[in-house]
């Protein structure tokens, strides 16, 4: 057995209690979650159903460039993405695609998890490796109590997991419009401007409705019954060894680093079925309305840049132009 004297670390399982959002983040980049995930152990995991909220309550302005028609992106999750992409005073392009369809089973089960040649993707399996390592030395270190801390995280993990699932079904998105192409100016906060184009039907997946529903009773049940084994779990924690609680704070520690540095990585985002990315360099312009003479130009009509206040109700297109 491993020993090590002079050190104390009965808190390290607080660790845990840490309100870090990289769980929230890497959800959002997801979509959804795997059951992989539950074996990806990091601070915040009380937090997990707070992913909903990783937009910042931004629900910004859209106008469609192609029918005029003005609305609000409502997925959190897109517009978290496209807040983590967007420069201030930039146009920056963003292309929705439909997602790839997996061809065997390994890479089905991982649907959730993988992005090609996202390195970021790759890195994230680091994170259950790192698990199982512990787990391994606690055994051989046959530290019980530590194991027993362990598997409480991993088991908080899976209800949220499970939880998240069920959440993120596809819903109402409207009516269907096969065939047809979309083109969106999306207003973001602090100046920020996004262009999204792609199919009807895959903007529509991306933009509208609900990404996590409500959840239900029995749903909230197990979100609560998570939280509180997280909690718990910091509690008993102190009655791990020190070469175990030196290694739970090791693998929540460097699992964060980890975790945060595959979200900063990630390239693109993953929502039901469509993948989102960005195409091509962002384009500054001096002015908004330099933006929006050029776009009015190109889409051969200015009702939605007026819906959106671009130019004024009495500005004609002719004037802009």
């Amino acid at each position: 057995m491993w020993t090590l004297s002079g050190v104390s670390l009965d808190a390290a399982g607080l660790i845990a209690l840490a309100d870090l959002t990289v769980i929230a983040q890497r959800t959002a980049l997801t979509g959804s979650a795997s059951y992989l995930d539950a074996l990806f152990i990091a601070p915040g995991i009380h937090k997990h159903q707070a992913a909903s909220d990783v937009n910042g309550g931004e629900y910004p302005a859209t106008g469609a460039l192609t029918t005029g028609y003005v609305f609000r992106v409502e997925n959190q999750a897109t517009v978290s993405y496209l807040r983590s992409i967007g420069r201030p005073g930039h146009l920056v392009n963003v292309e929705v695609l439909p997602k790839p369809m997996n061809r065997t089973k390994t890479r089905y089960i991982l649907r959730n998890i993988f992005t090609e040649e996202d390195l970021s993707s790759y890195l994230y399996l680091m994170g259950p490796a790192l698990t199982l390592f512990v787990v391994i030395c606690l055994l051989y270190n046959h530290d019980w109590w530590g194991v027993g801390v362990v598997a409480m995280l991993v088991l908080a993990r899976l209800l949220n997991v499970i939880v998240i699932k069920r959440r993120s079904v596809m819903m109402w998105k409207g009516e269907k419009e096969p065939g047809k192409r979309g083109d969106l100016l999306i207003l973001l906060s602090q100046d920020r401007w996004v262009r999204m184009r792609g199919a009807v039907d895959d903007l529509k997946a991306v933009t509208a409705g609900q990404w996590l529903r409500d959840e239900t009773t029995i749903e909230g049940f197990l979100s609560a019954a998570a939280t509180l084994i997280v909690f718990t779990m910091a509690a008993l924690s102190g009655n791990a060894t020190i070469i175990g609680s030196l290694l739970l704070a090791s693998l929540l520690l460097i699992s964060a680093a980890l975790l945060g540095l595959c979200n900063s990585l990630a390239k693109r985002l993953q929502m039901f079925g469509r993948i989102v990315r960005a195409s091509g360099e962002p384009r500054a312009y001096k002015r908004r309305l330099d933006l929006a003479k050029e776009l009015i130009q190109e889409s051969g009509r200015d009702d939605w840049a007026v819906g959106l206040g671009m130019i004024s109700v009495n500005r004609t297109t002719a004037a802009v132009m």
